[in-house]
Order: C-alpha cells, then structure tokens, then sequence
C-alpha cells in the first residue's frame, strides 16, 4: 500500500470512527430514555440491559448507522483535502480522482461485506434473543417458555410431497409430541408414519413408538400395516430449523412483518424451495433481494460522496455537505417505495430491491465523471 493510501484511509477512519461513535451513543441514549420505564418494569439489571443492546446492535448497525457514518465521514475527510488544496496537488501529481478516491472504494466494498455477513449470521436471531433477555427475570419468562412450543404444529414440504402434523413441536430443539408424517413416493405409494415422539438426532429423524401404513398406488388396495418402537429416517431432508422458519414464516402479511422477523437469505432461499406456491412469493423474494442489497448502501453512499465533497473548495463547504445528505435522503425513500412496489408484485423483486443502488451508484459515478 503506497504512502498516499495510508494517509487517506487514515484521514478517513478517523472521522469515520467518531461519526460510528457518536451516532451510537446517541442511539442508545435515546432509546435507552424511551424503554427506561419498560426495563424497570421487567426488573433487569444494568448487566441485562447492557447484554440487550449488545444482542440488538448489529440491526442497528446494518441499516442505517454505518451508512450515514461513512457519508459524513466521507464529506469531512474529502472536503478537508479540499480547503488545504491537498486534493489539487495530488491531481497537479498525475493522479486522477478515480485514483485518489480508491481507499474510499476500498473502505465501501469491506464495509458492504462486513454488512452483509453481519446481517445474515447475527441480525436474524437477534430478535428472538433480545425477547428473551427481555423476560429473563419476570413471569413471564414461564409464559415465554411456553411460546417456544408450536400448539399445534403443521409443516409441509411440496418440493417433496411430504406434510409433518403434530400436537406439539418445540420450536429450539424440533422435537415433536404425536407427530404424523404424510408422504407420497415416486411410485405413487402413499406412506403414513404416526408416533409418539420425534427427535432429530445426529442428522436423523427418530420415531418412537410407531405405527406406519403404506397405501398401495393401486385402486381398492389395502394398507400395508407395521408397528415398531423406533423408526430412524436418515432419507428426510427436513430439519429443526427448516420447521422453525415454516412456523415462523406463516406470520408474514406485509413487508413490515418480514422485516421484523428478521429471516437470513438461506432461510428463505430454503422456504421458496419447499413452497413454490406458498402466495408470498412476491413479498419473500423482495424479501431476500432486499436483505442481499442493503448492506451494499456502503459503496452507494461513498459514490455520492466523492463528487460531492472532492468539489467543495471552489464552493461553499455546506453546499456540497447539504447536497449529498438531500441525495441520500432521496435514495431511502426511493428504496422503501421500490420495495412495497416489489412486495406487492407490481415490479420484479430483484428490480425493486437493486435498483436504487444500481440507478444512484451510476448517478455518482456519472458526478464522479464530471468533477474535474
């Protein structure tokens, strides 16, 4: 890394680690001073309250705290070089701004990755473990236990032809009580398997106390009846978490409830898979595109940045500050209205969800272009 780089990333981590800070301070300030009286009300410790934030951080984080840091921080670190005429003395140099600005791309593409593994491997269960930090140390910590069991409980894998029905299923482990199993084979033969309980175990199902019936393809065939005190399937391509996302998906009416839900993109890859014709095709795809799209905003926001700010020494500094923050304002809104369009079906969802990026990211790269 040439000297040059080192000096910009620095000139710009620096701001870009106080802008970090100082927004999530105020954050947690000001949703600390609004969930106060819920916190008291719950009898949480100061440890419990620390443990909460910490669990609800990175949603936070994802969209749009590290966003706006990395414009503002952009704005002050560019517009700095700017009013020391730094910016024309590398140019007078025989560097272009295209190549001046590489540290600045740099930092957008890792901050979009570390995004988006952030957003897919803590963020979706973030919710569940902040309800129960929530309800640790109140009654209703027994009544949270409760809702971890699904009463009753209904799954069906269409890309397989098999329908799970139990009175019961623990929505952590996967454990069933009474399951019943539905499943049609290749061949036509319909193969039912009741029991008492089922485990999954070591990458198997484990049925016991069973009775099992196979229905011939054959018209006016009888049953094929068996009983034994275990049966193991190692052939099902259903897991825990497969049922858990089943059960939790069933919820979704709205994108504001998918959002909420928080699902990773390989949760709902998987649920598509298996329900093809579920009726939320259009809202889970947005969905997904959306989940895959947002943390790529990092790249977006140092596009619009640049010209911005490489252009405030022959200018007034604020202008070019007020300029880009209208722009960003404008790209948000314009995401949220893109997404409901993709919800609803009106526009692909691929083209809701990365449109925005596509059409403001060339709209910087086209200032970019103009900024001599």
């Amino acid at each position: 890394m040439r000297l040059l780089d080192r000096y910009l990333l620095r000139e710009l981590l620096i701001p870009f680690g106080y802008c970090l800070a100082g927004f999530l301070v105020f954050w947690l300030a000001f949703n600390l001073v609004d969930e106060l009286s819920d916190f008291q009300k719950l009898r949480l410790t100061g440890l419990d309250v620390a443990e909460y934030y910490l669990v609800k951080l990175p949603e936070w984080l994802v969209f749009p705290i590290v966003q706006v840091a990395l414009l503002l921080a952009s704005l002050y670190a560019l517009t700095n070089h700017s009013r020391h005429h730094e910016l024309t003395a590398m140019r007078a140099a025989g560097l272009s701004l295209g190549r001046i600005s590489l540290p600045y791309f740099g930092v957008g593409v890792l901050g979009s990755l570390g995004l988006l593994a952030l957003n897919e491997l803590w963020v979706p269960r973030s919710a569940e473990r902040a309800e129960e930090i929530l309800h640790r140390r109140t009654k209703d910590a027994a009544r949270l236990e409760a809702r971890e069991w699904e009463r009753p409980m209904a799954f069906e894998n269409t890309r397989e032809w098999r329908r799970w029905v139990a009175e019961a299923c623990h929505l952590a482990s996967g454990e069933m009580i009474r399951p019943q199993l539905y499943w049609r084979l290749p061949d036509g033969t319909v193969r039912t398997v009741s029991a008492d309980r089922a485990r999954y175990v070591e990458g198997a199902w484990r049925f016991t106390n069973v009775t099992e019936l196979l229905y011939p393809p054959r018209p006016g065939a009888l049953p094929e009846r068996s009983e034994t005190n275990l049966l193991v399937l190692a052939e099902l391509s259903e897991t825990p978490e497969q049922i858990r996302t089943e059960i939790r998906m069933s919820n979704i009416r709205s994108l504001r409830d998918a959002r909420r839900a928080q699902f990773s993109a390989l949760e709902i890859i998987e649920y598509l898979q298996t329900h093809p014709d579920s009726g939320n095709e259009a809202l889970l795809a947005t969905r997904l595109h959306g989940r895959l799209a947002a943390p790529w905003t990092c790249l977006v926001v140092v596009l619009i940045a640049i010209p911005f700010g490489a252009a405030s020494g022959r200018r007034n500094v604020y202008v070019g500050v007020a300029g880009s923050i209208v722009i960003c304002f404008a790209y948000f809104v314009a995401l949220q209205l893109s997404l409901t369009l993709g919800a609803s079906g009106r526009v692909p969802s691929w083209l809701a969800a990365w449109s925005p990026n596509v059409l403001f990211g060339l709209g910087g790269l086209a200032l970019l272009d103009r900024t001599r």
